[in-house]
């Protein structure tokens, strides 16, 4: 997913903060609960930002990417990385639920968001809902519940009272 305040063309080197903005996301395999997001240039820190923000939270040795080249670069050599379009159907259909239930990622909507800051509060208020709250149409619970973190969907309010998790 892009984001974007100016066009990547015109921006000089030196902004770092405008221009193109990519979300990157990891994803559990067997629970899809959305393990780290990052917002950034695409660009092997990114790639690196979001291996190191998901290694904190699983010890799987499995990758499942696309055919970036980011990634085959900053993954360990222990590591098992597989690359196909194929094997990313799920997290991509993710980012297409996240961008539609996010009109500021909409870039022809007035409130598109051209802020990086705003869009990494979005990230993370995003994140909580799809995990915490919103119910899979087809699973009938949430990430969270389908990971054993919890046994019944959260509320906003449940998210309040937890301030680590936001």
């Amino acid at each position: 997913m892009v984001l974007c305040q100016k066009k990547q063309k015109h921006c000089e080197p030196e902004e770092l903060n405008v221009g193109d903005c990519w979300v990157a996301l990891s994803l559990a395999k067997d629970s899809g609960l959305v393990l780290s997001g990052r917002i950034g240039k695409h660009t092997d820190e990114l790639a690196q930002e979001l291996i190191e923000n998901t290694e904190g939270k699983t010890a799987c040795h499995h990758w499942q990417t696309d055919g970036w080249e980011g990634y085959s670069r900053q993954l360990a050599n222990e590591v098992i990385h597989h690359v196909s379009k194929a094997l990313t159907q799920r997290l991509e259909r993710t980012n297409g639920i996240l961008r539609q239930q996010t009109s500021r990622w909409h870039r022809r909507q007035n409130k598109f968001g051209k802020v990086w800051q705003q869009s990494a509060v979005t990230l993370r208020l995003v994140l909580a809902y799809f995990n915490w709250i919103w119910h899979h149409s087809r699973f009938k619970n949430t990430a969270a519940q389908r990971a054993g973190l919890t046994e019944h969907p959260w509320q906003w309010r449940d998210l309040t009272s937890y301030p680590t998790l936001c």
